[in-house]
This record gives C-alpha cells, structure tokens and sequence, in this order.
C-alpha cells in the first residue's frame, strides 16, 4: 500500500518579523530602509517546513493573565464584616428590619422596639431616683417627679404597694427612715424647700391595710436660712436633723415639731453647703459634710461642735455612722471613702480601689452587723467593702447610669425564698429609673 507523503508548507522568515518587531518601528522611511538591509543580507531566506493539519498549542496573552488575575482572587481572603461593625449599624438604625422595628409593649400598651424590653415597665419612676429609704417590710423611693412609691420587701417579686401622688410638686430629692427604729416614720424633702414626715398607719379605705399619710409638713419659711437639703432620722423616730445651703444644721423634735438645736458651721450663716448629714443609732452625735470638704461632728447632748475632720479636699456627698456608732464613713468627689474613729476623732484610713480616676461616691450605708459598707458612684457601680479587710469584696456594674442611692435591706424573720432567710440584701437606684435588688449568694 503506498502511503500518502505529508504536504509541506514553505513560509519565509520575512511573515515572522511582523510579528516579532513592533510596528511603531517602521513609522518612518529611514528604520524601513535599515529594516530592508538588516533583513536581506544578513538574514538569508529561512524556510520552515510546517506539516499540514499541525497547530503550535501556545495559549494567548489575555487567556494567560485572565488565569492569573483568578488566582490572585482566589488567593485574598473575602472581606467580613466584624461583630462591632453590626452592632454600629444597629445602633445607627441601618440594621435588619426585625431589629429596629416597632411594636406593642403587650403588658402596658406602649409603643417599643422589637426584641429589646420595654422601658415603660422596667422604669420604676418616670424621673431619675435620687433617694431610697428603707423600712423592715418595705421600700421608699423618691425621684424627680412628685409621687413617691413604696415596694413591698416581703415578696420575691418586691411588688408595688403605694402610690404616694403629688406628694412634692418640684419633685423629691432626699427621703429617710430611721435605721435600727421600727419603720414607722419617714422624712422627704423636695426641691421646693419643703419638708414633709409621713406616718405609717390604717388605711381610710380599708382598716386591716397600712398605708402612709402625711402627719406634717415644714415650709421652707421656718427654716430660717437657706434651703434645706439632706434630712435624717434618729434610731427612736423622735427627732429629724437636716442641712441647709448656707452651712447650718437644724435638729427638730417630731413630737413637739419646734425645732430644739441649731448647728453653726460658719459665721453668721456664712459656712459651706452642707450636702449630707447622719444621726447615730444611740442618738448621741450629728455628722455633716459639706462642699469644703470638710466633715463636722456634733454631740446633741452638749450641743457644740466636737470634731472637725480632715482628709477629704473635695465635695463630701455622703456621710453614715456604724452601727455600733464607733465609726464614722465620709465619701465624695474625691472618690475616696474616709474612716473615722468617734471616740478620739482621729482619720483611721481610707477605703480605695487602684484606678487612675475614681468616680464620684454619691451614698454609702453600713449593714446591720457593721461590717460591710456598701458605697455607689456615679460610674454605675456598686462596691460592698470589708472594713475589717479595707478592701472592695464585690463590685457590681450592671448599669452605666449614675447610681444616686444604695441602701442594705433590714434582715427579717420572713424568707422571700429558699436559701434567703440569713441573706444580706441591698437596693440601688439612679439615672436609670429602676430599682435593681441584689442578695448575698449563699450555699444553702
């Protein structure tokens, strides 16, 4: 059989060049002519013999870099978006639908955003509260609107139990109970001047339910000086002291309602704005602090000035006696809670955490064994302290909102659950409108 010889095709060096030279080289006449001369003499026809039906499998340039630039893709990690950067946008209103939405709060009707709870009934009060006054079966609390609420501390759920309305028109800044007494008698003063002392008693409506009444009121009138502002009870419920803007420190006797002492702290009513004030269980010594910073003790018996303390160089906001009466806490912009010893008036240390700018304190209360002191600050932290220990045992920032009170519940004979029986237990109130209840954790 004879076999079919392959074809051979003949091209010349001269279709190659073309393509191998750019064109921009033969723009003008004198390149073409050296082109011309490089060409012929010293490249001599060159044939190449090129099978039919036989294709060179060279890929194109854009097939080449089209492959590339998809590596280089695939190589780059995809862009995410962060855990921060969803939350920004939620914050900014840009998030999904069913986050931002609105709907119907269904227990009290108010209008809300979806998935978040409804600050309607969160809220105890419609104002910041500023005060709490505890009893051993209930708590008050004042805030800047002019009704004062009572909440039950008998039952786990610390349900509502009064109502107190239109109790101070400006609203209530300051309201007390007497520590140790037995809760019967309760002190408000609001931001009109005015001081007023409830009683707890039968109710009008209804004879087996007490409620509590106004007995008297103090006008700002009698006062004689500046405006009152803080207020306390003595341990018996016999007598109220309260402070004034222009230094002075008013001792009032309840029964009788004249006012048996007054407290000089500058000459001629010239003395620093006294913002707190605090009588001891047994009666004996009245504490002050004032915007100076200092902190002056009264004794109510020989009625004169015994001490005049130092160690604080700023506003002092809070001042509370121990139980026991044998120390004396004073806290306030410093952000530094100063101990004090009663029997020689002698500063016997300072309670602190190790922070760059402590916030302001703005309450302290002892507990009922004197051995924890509970401070709360402006920063929205409450610290419980071992005065034994001086140092800080729990902190508790639930809330970045200013705390304006924090109070210890008196302990009682009724559980409000299993395990609570011999539980401490504390309240704490501010900017944020609520009252949040905490409990010491125990084992049983």
């Amino acid at each position: 059989m004879a076999l079919a010889a392959p074809v051979m095709r003949m091209a010349s060096s001269s279709a190659f060049l073309p393509k191998i030279l750019p064109t921009t080289l033969f723009s003008t006449s004198r390149i073409q002519i050296y082109a011309q001369q490089f060409s012929l003499p010293l490249l001599p026809s060159l044939t190449l013999a090129v099978p039919v039906g036989f294709q060179l499998g060279l890929p194109s340039l854009p097939s080449i870099l089209e492959g590339i630039w998809e590596s280089i893709l695939k190589a780059v990690p995809k862009k995410k978006t962060s855990h921060m950067k969803k939350r920004h946008r939620q914050m900014a209103g840009k998030a999904l639908k069913d986050v931002t939405s609105l709907c119907k709060c269904p227990a009290c009707g108010e209008i809300k955003r979806m998935h978040y709870l409804c600050p309607h009934c969160a809220a105890t009060h419609p104002a910041e509260i500023f005060s709490l006054a505890p009893t051993p079966t209930s708590l008050l609390s004042a805030s800047g609107s002019s009704a004062l609420r009572v909440h039950s501390t008998t039952d786990p759920s610390f349900p509502l139990q009064q109502t107190i309305p239109n109790a101070h028109k400006l609203g209530c800044h300051h309201i007390c109970t007497a520590r140790g007494g037995l809760g019967n008698v309760a002190a408000s003063v609001g931001f009109g001047g005015e001081i007023k002392i409830w009683r707890l008693g039968p109710s009008s409506s209804d004879e087996k339910r007490n409620e509590w009444q106004l007995e008297w009121e103090l006008p700002p009138s009698k006062t004689n000086g500046g405006d009152v502002w803080a207020v306390a009870l003595s341990a018996d419920e016999e007598y109220l002291a309260c402070t004034t803007s222009d230094g002075r420190i008013h001792v009032w006797e309840i029964g009788t309602r004249e006012k048996i002492q007054t407290y000089e702290t500058g000459a001629r009513g010239g003395g620093s704005f006294a913002m707190a004030v605090d009588l001891s269980r047994d009666g004996r010594l009245t504490a002050s602090g004032h915007e100076s910073g200092a902190v002056y003790v009264f004794n109510n018996d020989a009625g004169r000035m015994v001490y005049s303390l130092s160690g604080l160089a700023k506003p002092v906001r809070a001042v509370a006696f121990s139980p026991g009466c044998k120390r004396l806490a004073a806290a306030g912009n410093a952000g530094i809670i100063a101990l004090y010893d009663m029997e020689h008036g002698e500063h016997v240390g300072n309670l602190t955490t190790p922070s760059g700018r402590p916030a302001w304190i703005t309450s302290l209360d002892w507990n009922d064994a004197g051995e924890y002191l509970l401070s709360g600050s402006l920063d929205g932290k409450v610290k419980v302290w071992d005065v034994a220990r001086g140092a800080c045992v729990a902190t508790h920032s639930e809330t970045e909102s200013a705390l304006w009170s924090v109070r210890w519940l008196p302990k009682t004979e009724r559980a409000l659950g299993p395990g609570m029986a011999k539980s401490e237990m504390f309240c704490a109130a501010g900017a944020s409108r609520s009252l949040t209840f905490y409990r010491e954790a125990t084992g049983s």
